[in-house]
């Protein structure tokens, strides 16, 4: 387990023009199955671990992560809201935005970094991934918008880029998504689109 740093700035941070030439590389994701690159988890606010082997649960998401003790405005009395238990990232875009160090992904704030296509049109809500032999999670219906440390940490130009439409189409920013069965993940597991939930899935 590595800490990543925290209340920094990538490397670099690259020009609209710079995104944009990068953007045919991420368009190139696999679609129905894909890898899972990198695991993260926030201990606490602005805190990472950059995990060897991580444990998804359906009740607490990542086991170790802050997600439920940090709650949500989205939800009328603060609770952490069950549709944003999990963050997922394009690990082709942010390759593109922060380089190669595992460090500089975490700063991101998301917990699974994936080769895969992360587009609406391929991932709609309520569409389930397998990640690895055990665990699913299923694609909500939030939206995952870049914030004001996002575009601190990765530029304001990559910061209008995933607000675009076309950023947010192709959710560059990343999806939230839910476990709906518990199991053990680790960075080289397969991802597999399983397709959308039906009555006979948990």
């Amino acid at each position: 387990m590595e800490q990543a740093r925290a209340h920094t700035m990538a490397p670099r941070q690259l020009s609209t023009a710079e995104l944009t030439a990068g953007l045919a590389e991420v368009a190139r994701s696999p679609r129905d199955a894909g890898t899972l690159d990198l695991v993260v988890r926030r201990p606490a606010v602005d805190e990472r671990e950059v995990l060897a082997e991580g444990t998804l649960d359906v009740t607490a998401g990542l086991v170790g992560d802050c997600w439920a003790q940090r709650g949500s405005t989205a939800t009328e009395d603060g609770s952490a809201h069950p549709g944003r238990q999990l963050t997922v990232m394009n690990s082709r875009f942010v390759r593109l935005i922060a380089g190669d160090d595992p460090q500089d992904w975490a700063l991101a704030g998301d917990q699974l970094f994936a080769d895969l296509d992360l587009h609406t049109d391929a991932l709609p809500p309520g569409t389930r991934l397998a990640v690895g032999d055990e665990a699913v999670v299923e694609v909500t219906a939030e939206p995952h918008n870049g914030c004001a440390k996002f575009a601190h940490r990765y530029g304001r130009d990559a910061h209008k880029l995933v607000w675009s439409e076309d950023g947010r189409q192709a959710r560059l920013r990343g999806l939230y998504a839910r476990v709906v069965v518990a199991g053990v993940i680790r960075p080289g597991d397969p991802i597999r689109v399983l397709g959308p939930a039906d009555a006979d899935q948990p």
